[in-house]
């Protein structure tokens, strides 16, 4: 993405259905400079990526509102301290203004306040204070203010107030209809309830205030020129509810009661309509539930020292570089690094390891991780957004909103729906009126008001994101994280795997096995000069060496120069000598006579170690051997992984006899070795063009090209960040046997959405001929629809108990 290409996500409120979502995404695709939208119906949500120099979030947003829809925001008060004069406060505003993600701020001089309303999605009251910091004031966070975009929960009740209000003035009509019916004629009925102008009074107000939000709604469609669920609703109650005035009128002056009167259909649709949307809003609440788990991990305060002083302050007012104190029992508020103390630190809730991790000082500690049993003063290296978990959070979100390639074919559908079902509408009252049954309006009339009722497309608008939302996060409750709904769905597809050796299926952390001096040397000579070259490196066997020679108490010699040969191995100048240290193939490069260590390199090799041949001037001087220790869970994930007819394989830099010793011991029969890093991208693109679906699997910054290649890249969480950016997916416990969790949860979700999608399909190719026919009460049509779209829901939320 380059300098000006931005991205920025919206939470929408007022969209009813797939047709409002897909107009709005048409809409934004349409402004000049937006490269992509997609607008998710069931997060309500749109992520939007553009060009900043030719147009900014502002006239996205004002596009938004122009479809008819108002976009979330969040507002709060700070109070602002170190203005002096009116400069500063104007200096304050325009630097909240530039911010990404705050679409209004006001700083006042006299009061010492500011008032930003921001997108919560977008951005945090920490990066407000500090973005006041840098411009050198203070900022404190007014927690007795604040405008909360919690605006789901708040919809929820507006609906239920809605609906009880509706059903209040719709049992009446209810009463009077069901007492029509032979089965239930003993029902007592009062006779005023047949009387066309209390029917009315009672219908009226749920037509029009009840009801106002579909006329609203269809009338923001219409202007658009476009049509949504809205518009079915309007023309289906506003039909039922005019030709009931109509036969009022003229029941005007007789002495019987009008014979045709539909009050009860309008009301009840109405009625039954707000039902359906109040069990869809807190089902659509309930697929997030695993975002609100891991925010409810995060502590809400912090103890810091600023000033010689403690001092408890929120989460969100902490800052870079701040001192923090944890006590024991206390969650870690944020990333940093340990300057004072040690404790054993539970990491559970990142990496799923339920053993306590010690930290000492200059280790890393992780915010939300639990302070087990010592106490702990850090520096704070990552705030707000910028955490792990945080960045969990975001890679979960990311995955809810985006939209998996499966979904297209439900948008294309459901953006063409609302016309064609308007059209056999009238075709089928054309159809009864003119040879069904000629001339009877009022079974014509049913039957149109049945089928304009009964297809909404909101089943078919929630079918697939309900699902990728609940899959995606019950797949991060196991510490396996999509970046996006696309990758979830290809992942079932996967028939081969690719393992990274070092850090994959071994632990990643060898130790020093074997020293063998060759060349007359002392052994605590020989170590001091391999030691000092290999200190230079960050590889990980390189990191095994240097740790052995120091646990042996010995010195390490000056580097003067240092080269790092990727692949291959390392090259130094130590004490005026030329050292190489590394694989038979640099030797051969450099021309070295290794001839009379190849016996014992063989036999080092066949136990599974690395062996390493080093050179001193160009003669060789001796071997050292690291092994590593293969994870105790990989031999099942293996075996688990071939369970599923997956074809596994082991990739590694290593030399094949060690590399066949390793996939012996885990039951990998498919082992490449000598592989160089840029050779491993190669390896998968072999295997895509043998019809192959590969997931490559890795932790290390050589893996990236692979892990980017790849169909899907998975990156173990214990890995390098590099690495993480280029995968697909990321599995933070950095267990094997998040592959097959990866791919199982993959394999049920496209089940889901299929099953999803089949039934919304179904239920509108089979109750729209029902509700032509007319063997469909207008009423028993809005019924359906409305559980149609609930079930939908439900269906997915199925997801969420998932076990692996």
């Amino acid at each position: 993405m380059s300098d000006s290409m931005k991205e920025t996500s919206m939470q929408i409120s007022g969209m009813t259905c797939a047709a409002c979502a897909n107009r709005i995404e048409k809409g934004l695709n349409r402004l000049e400079g937006v490269k992509e939208a997609t607008v998710n119906l069931a997060l309500e949500k749109s992520v939007v990526k553009y060009d900043a120099e030719m147009i900014s979030d502002t006239d996205i947003e004002m596009k938004i509102q122009d479809l008819g829809y108002d976009v979330v925001k969040e507002k709060r008060e700070f109070t602002i301290t170190g203005m002096t004069c009116a400069a500063c406060a104007t200096r304050i505003e325009k630097g909240l203004n530039k911010l990404d993600g705050v679409s209004k701020a006001n700083v006042n001089l006299a009061l010492e306040h500011a008032t930003v309303e921001y997108a919560p999605s977008e951005i945090t009251p920490a990066d407000i204070i500090q973005r006041v910091e840098k411009l050198g004031y203070g900022a404190i966070i007014k927690e007795d203010y604040r405008e909360s975009a919690d605006f789901r929960q708040k919809e929820i009740q507006r609906q239920k107030k809605r609906f009880i209000f509706s059903i209040m003035l719709s049992f009446p009509l209810l009463w009077a209809m069901v007492s029509h019916f032979r089965l239930t004629s003993f029902i007592y009925m009062p006779d005023f309830l047949m009387n066309p102008w209390v029917q009315m009074a009672f219908a009226t107000p749920v037509q029009f205030i009840i009801g106002k939000q579909f006329y609203v709604g269809a009338y923001k469609a219409l202007k658009n020129k476009s049509a949504n669920m809205d518009v079915l609703v309007a023309m289906g109650t506003s039909a039922a509810y005019f030709f009931s005035v109509y036969q009022a009128i003229i029941s005007v002056g007789s002495h019987h009661h009008a014979a045709q009167l539909y009050f009860e259909t309008s009301s009840i649709l109405i009625t039954l309509i707000l039902l359906g949307k109040l069990f869809e809003a807190k089902a659509k609440g309930r697929s997030s539930e695993a975002i609100k788990k891991l925010m409810g991990l995060q502590a809400k305060t912090a103890l810091v020292l600023r000033n010689g002083e403690e001092r408890e302050i929120p989460l969100e007012e902490v800052l870079v570089g701040d001192l923090v104190l944890v006590k024991p029992g206390e969650k870690i508020p944020v990333d940093g690094e340990v300057v004072e103390g040690n404790s054993a630190v539970d990491e559970s809730m990142l990496t799923g390891e339920s053993i306590p991790v010690d930290k000492t000082i200059g280790a890393i500690v992780i915010g939300s991780t639990l302070n087990k049993n010592g106490y702990l003063k850090m520096k704070a290296t990552k705030i707000g957004k910028d955490t792990a978990l945080s960045q969990i959070i975001k890679v979960v979100e990311d995955a809810q909103g985006s939209k998996a390639p499966i979904q297209r074919l439900a948008d294309r559908i459901s953006g063409v729906f609302v016309p064609i079902v308007v059209g056999i509408a009238l075709i089928t009252f054309l159809v009864w009126i003119i040879w069904v049954n000629p001339g009877v309006f009022t079974s014509a009339f049913e039957a149109m008001i049945a089928v304009l009722v009964i297809a909404c497309p909101c089943a078919l608008g929630l079918a697939t994101p309900t699902s990728i939302m609940a899959g995606s996060g019950r797949a991060a409750e196991f510490g396996i994280l999509f970046k996006a709904g696309e990758h979830l769905e290809t992942t079932h597809r996967i028939d081969t795997v690719i393992l990274d050796k070092t850090g994959t299926v071994t632990n990643g952390t060898p130790v020093l096995t074997n020293v063998i001096v060759g060349n007359g040397m002392e052994e605590e000579e020989f170590l001091s000069l391999i030691g000092a070259a290999e200190k230079q490196s960050e590889h990980p066997l390189a990191e095994a060496i240097v740790q052995g020679v120091q646990a042996r108490k010995i010195a390490l010699s000056d580097v003067r120069e240092f080269e790092a040969i990727p692949g291959y191995g390392v090259k130094a100048v130590v004490k005026q000598n030329m050292l190489l240290v590394g694989t038979r193939k640099l030797m051969k490069r450099n021309n070295v006579d290794i001839a009379s260590a190849e016996a014992v390199m063989e036999e080092l090799e066949a136990q599974g170690k690395t062996a390493m041949i080093a050179s001193i001037e160009g003669e060789y001087a001796g071997i050292i051997a690291v092994a590593d220790t293969i994870k105790e869970t990989s031999l099942d994930a293996i075996a688990r992984l071939k369970a599923m007819d997956i074809e596994v394989i082991m990739i590694t830099g290593d030399n094949q006899r060690t590399a066949n010793a390793i996939g012996n011991q885990v039951g990998i029969d498919q082992v490449i070795a000598e592989v160089l890093p840029e050779g491993k991208a190669e390896e998968v693109k072999k295997l895509q063009n043998s019809g192959k679906k590969v997931a490559m699997v890795g932790d290390g910054i050589n893996d990236a090209p692979a892990l980017a290649l790849a169909d899907i890249g998975m990156a173990i969480g214990t890995g390098t960040d590099i690495a993480m950016e280029a995968a697909d997916i990321t599995l933070i416990r950095g267990d094997l046997n998040s592959i097959a969790d990866a791919i199982l949860m993959s394999r049920k979700t496209m089940r889901n959405i299929k099953q999803n999608l089949f039934w919304a399909f179904a239920y509108n190719v089979i109750g729209i001929p029902i509700a032509a026919i007319g063997l469909l009460a207008p009423w028993l049509a809005g019924a359906a629809m409305a559980f149609s779209s609930v079930s939908v829901v439900l269906n997915a939320l199925r997801l969420q108990r998932v076990k692996l």
